[in-house]
């Protein structure tokens, strides 16, 4: 987490799977931009959306910040669990009130889950080829 020039603007990283997201938060009326994108436009599914939007809920601060997010890597629900762990970290920082309600629901931790690479020898990383007997 960085604080920058301006005192009420923070920076934060947040991370999932192969996706990493650079989360600019600062006091406002609740724009959220995503890529360039709005919210809506960034998350075809709903349920992405309420994935990001779930650390302002849970901190009743829906609407009082503005958001800007530079996502990269991994896919669309890689890059909403990264914006949602950097959200979470940049409200913490913000203040250290809302770390308590943030750690009990798990969003102050980094998913360590990662896909496993495939072996040789195998069709996937675990699953071999079928063994016929004839």
């Amino acid at each position: 987490m960085v604080k920058t020039k301006d005192p009420q603007e923070i920076w934060a990283t947040g991370r999932r799977k192969c996706a990493v997201a650079r989360v600019r938060l600062k006091p406002g009326k609740g724009d959220i931009v995503i890529n360039g994108q709005n919210l809506a436009d960034f998350c075809q599914r709903k349920m992405l959306e309420l994935k990001i939007m779930e650390p302002f809920e849970l901190t009743k601060s829906t609407g009082h910040f503005d958001l800007i997010v530079n996502s990269c890597g991994g896919g669309k629900a890689g890059q909403a669990g990264a914006v949602r762990h950097g959200i979470a970290r940049a409200l913490c920082s913000f203040d250290e009130k809302l770390r308590s309600p943030l750690k009990k629901a798990g969003m102050l931790t980094r998913d360590p889950r990662e896909k496993e690479r495939k072996k040789y020898g195998r069709k996937r990383a675990r699953r071999g080829y079928q063994w016929t007997k004839r």
